[in-house]
């Protein structure tokens, strides 16, 4: 199974959607949208903002790794 590294990830407020590279080292806890400059963190549950905002987890949990 190959991993993602890039995924897209779209702000829940303004729905602004920009594609991204993933760290493969350190999940990522905060993101600024590029457009409306909110602060996205992680949703209850999920060890990243990519995991919550993202078309693909991060890549610890796309091999089944425990996240951070």
């Amino acid at each position: 199974m190959s991993i993602e590294i890039k995924s897209v990830i779209a702000c829940p407020e303004c729905e602004f959607s920009v594609e991204e590279e993933m760290p493969t080292d350190a999940c990522q806890f905060f993101y600024e949208c590029k457009s409306c400059k909110t602060l996205l963190k992680p949703l209850p549950g999920d060890c990243c903002v990519y995991c919550s905002y993202g078309t693909n987890p991060c890549p610890p949990i796309q091999e089944d790794k425990s996240c951070c």
